[in-house]
Formats: structure tokens, C-alpha cells, sequence
């Protein structure tokens, strides 16, 4: 793997994998050439057989290397790229300039088609994997979730209903729509739930204190909480009875979506955007209009109010889907078919 490094270099090297560390996230041209120069003697040392690139600035440089080699050359399209100058547009689109273009769902390849209106054929969807080594109940000590109930101060014998709205505090994620639709559910006398927004605002105080403003200006200190960042994503899912999307912009896959489900827990999301292919309405979760309060209010009444009998079935049935479609494995054999396509494709 070419890539900078990060905190994901040491499990990489764990799993027996090889970094070549370089600045391949720059836009500087004369570093990019020198990015490409490095990966033309990497590619012709291990004698590798194709390039994927997962990310713009890099696709540069590999593009240029893949070409200079022959090399085949795959990328993965991972999000709805904004193009508002047809400048953008020619940036967004060295994705699309090799032997194929791998989109993380439906909706993203819908957006590629149109966008750059290449050849259907070069463009197959696999969507994002979830490692469920990670995301498993089974694998989960009663621990763990106790001791993220008193890390968020929720009293043992709290029988609220627990809600979770997992995702850094940025106005795309649709906080404040959910605080408006908890003020209905108050309005009407409801006391019986209680809303968990875990995420870290990444220097973002001005919307995080916005965010306080309002809960306090509905009276919602005791219905709604800001935890901030969560390192135990899969206990905090267990915490939660049902978790929420509710964001504003179309997400391009939605795996925010994906690990409630994988935890048996059912999820509302906004009706739009890559989510609408992970959550089945009625089945797996429900799906309400983005920024609809009232929409946003009847879905968590409803939620809360079929018990935890029901919500079980669906957190199974959402836990039995997301093995059967988004495991890292079931992405892993469609990347190794994708490859295998564009090796017998060069070949013939």
C-alpha cells in the first residue's frame, strides 16, 4: 500500500501488509510527479498487477504511474464529489479515467453516470464492508456497556427509552432537526425517552454551543444529551435501544446506518441518498424525510412506542441483512472479482 500513514499503519503491518510512505494526499503538481515516479519503481519492483486508487488527489499520481507501466488501473468513487466549475468536474473525474470505477453503492453510480456520462459497463457497485469482528453483540461484556452508562451519566434504573444520533457535531448530521422533533414529543407530555448525541465537534464550538442553546431553550436538559466522542461504538449501540441518521445531505453509502443494524439495532434515517439501499422502511428501520420535524417526531413515537419486542425483530432481521451484504469479506471477494474482470478484459 502507497499511502502517507496514519493510525491505521500498525494494524496494516499486523495483518502482514507493506506501507510505502508517501505524500500522496498533496495537490502540489511537483509532488504529485514525484509521488508518480516513486509508484512507477514500486509497481515495476513488485511487479504488481493492478493499481487502485481510493481517492482523488492520489489517482493522480497513479494514473500517471498505471499509464507509464501499463498497468490496469481500478478506482473506488466513495462519495457524491461537488463539481461547481468544470474545473471540479475534470478533478472529480480522474476516477473515472481507467479500466474501471468501483462506486460504494447504487446511488453513487447513479451519480457517476450522470455526472461524467462514462460507459455503464466500466462502472460496478460494492458497497462499503463492516467489520464484524468489531460490530458483533456476541462479542460485547455487559461491562462495557455499564461502564458507558456511567461515563454519560445515565442511572442504572433509567427505563427511558435510549436513543443514539452517532457522528461528529456538524450541521450536515441533523441534530437540530431531531432537538425540534424531541420538543414535539414534550410538547404532547412524553417523558419517556432519552436522546444520546455521541460525536466530537473537531473544533466546531460554535455549533456545539448552538446545539446546547437549543436543547436548553426547548427544555430538553433532561431528555437530551451531548456525550461527545465515543471510542466504543459497538457498546454504545447495545446502550441504545434504536439509533438515528437524520442527515441533511445525502450520504453517499451511510455506514453510520449499517453498524446499528449490525448490533441488532433498528435504525431512522433520512430518506435519501445511499441509506435508502441499507435500511429497509418498516423492516430493518424507517425512513422520514430530511429536516421534516413532524416527520422526525412521528418516527420517534413510533419507535419508542412498539416496544422492545418488535424493535428485537427488527434488529434481527436489520443484523441478519447487514451480514448477508456488508461484511468486509462479501467486499473483499467483490474487489477481487472486480480485479480478476479487468485482468481477463486487458488479457483478452
Amino acid at each position: 500500500m502507497a499511502a502517507r500513514g496514519g493510525r491505521m499503519t500498525s494494524r496494516l503491518q499486523a495483518d502482514g501488509g507493506r506501507l510505502a510512505q508517501m505524500p500522496v494526499q498533496t495537490k502540489n503538481p511537483l509532488v504529485m510527479l514525484g509521488n508518480a515516479a516513486r509508484l512507477v519503481a514500486l509497481i515495476r519492483q513488485e511487479k504488481v498487477s493492478i493499481v487502485h486508487a481510493r481517492s482523488r488527489a492520489p489517482a493522480f499520481s497513479a494514473l500517471w504511474a498505471a499509464h507509464a507501466t501499463g498497468t490496469p488501473f481500478v478506482a473506488t468513487y466513495h462519495g457524491v464529489y461537488k463539481a461547481r466549475s468544470g474545473l471540479k468536474r475534470w478533478y472529480n473525474a480522474v476516477m473515472t479515467r481507467g479500466d474501471l470505477v468501483i462506486a460504494n453503492s447504487d446511488y453513487t453510480r447513479e451519480h457517476i453516470l450522470a455526472e461524467h456520462g462514462i460507459d455503464p459497463a466500466k462502472v460496478v457497485t460494492i458497497p462499503r464492508g463492516v467489520d464484524f469482528d468489531r460490530f458483533n453483540p456476541s462479542f460485547v461484556t455487559a461491562n462495557r456497556i455499564e461502564d458507558l452508562r456511567a461515563a454519560w451519566g445515565i442511572a442504572p434504573g433509567d427505563t427511558r427509552t435510549k436513543i443514539l444520533l452517532a457522528g461528529r457535531l456538524t450541521r450536515i448530521k441533523g441534530h437540530l432537526t431531531v432537538i425540534e422533533a424531541a420538543r414535539r414529543l414534550a410538547a404532547e407530555g412524553r417523558r419517556d425517552f432519552l436522546i444520546l448525541f455521541a460525536g466530537d465537534d473537531q473544533g466546531r464550538t460554535g455549533y456545539s454551543e448552538e446545539l446546547a442553546q437549543a436543547i436548553a431553550a426547548a427544555g430538553l436538559q433532561e431528555a437530551v444529551r451531548i456525550v461527545g466522542h465515543c471510542d466504543d461504538m459497538p457498546a454504545a449501540y447495545l446502550l441504545a435501544d434504536f439509533a438515528l441518521l437524520p442527515t441533511t445531505v445525502p450520504e453517499s453509502f451511510g455506514r453510520a446506518a449499517v453498524e446499528p443494524q449490525a448490533m441488532g439495532r433498528p435504525v431512522i434515517a433520512s430518506n435519501h441518498g445511499g441509506v435508502t439501499e441499507t435500511v429497509l422502511d418498516g423492516v430493518t428501520g424507517w425512513l422520514v424525510p430530511p429536516q421534516d420535524a413532524e416527520g422526525w417526531a412521528a418516527a420517534l413515537g413510533r419507535a419508542i412506542d412498539i416496544g422492545p419486542g418488535k424493535r428485537g425483530e427488527m434488529g434481527q432481521a436489520g443484523q441478519k441483512r447487514a451480514r448477508q451484504l456488508y461484511s468486509a469479506e462479501a467486499m473483499c471477494a467483490a474487489t477481487l472479482a472486480a480485479y480478476e474482470r479487468v485482468l481477463e478484459a486487458r488479457r483478452g
